[in-house]
């Protein structure tokens, strides 16, 4: 059984671990100063920004979402922005990713959020295709500096 909620001050350790193999699987690099700041913003959901944790049974954290709520120049309400999303290589292909990203949906709905989206890199294949049934794809390109 999994259960999704907003993060807690006690998840803190089972998020940077979380969060520091999100940075990894990507490759990426991003500061500790910036992972702690991460940190506080999401648990204290500043500048629209919050967090879900999904966690088993025993209340052990199997994946985490970041999400940030902004205004839009077409949309009278607000977009949800799901801008992290990682399950543990231990939990996937248990539902982990499907329940992240519904209760991202129930979020957005909440909040009266015209449009949940994300983005991944074109070969997270794995990732894609529980994508492609819970979401759709656009045509959209994205660059950035």
């Amino acid at each position: 059984m999994v259960t999704v909620r907003p993060v807690a001050a006690s998840d803190k350790d089972a998020w940077l671990k979380l969060f520091r193999d999100y940075i990894a699987f990507y490759k990426a690099s991003v500061s500790e100063a910036i992972i702690g700041q991460t940190w506080r913003r999401l648990l204290n959901q500043e500048d629209n920004m919050m967090a879900l944790v999904a966690v088993d049974d025993a209340g052990h954290a199997l994946g985490i979402a970041a999400l940030v709520f902004h205004r839009s120049t077409w949309s009278a309400t607000w977009y949800c922005y799901l801008e992290d999303l990682f399950v543990a290589p231990e939990s996937r292909g248990l539902g982990v990713g499907r329940a992240l990203i519904e209760a991202t949906y129930a979020e957005a709905d909440r909040r009266g959020a015209d449009r949940a989206y994300w983005a991944t890199q074109e070969n997270n294949a794995t990732a894609r295709k529980l994508y492609d049934r819970i979401g759709s794809l656009t045509e959209f390109v994205q660059y950035r500096r």
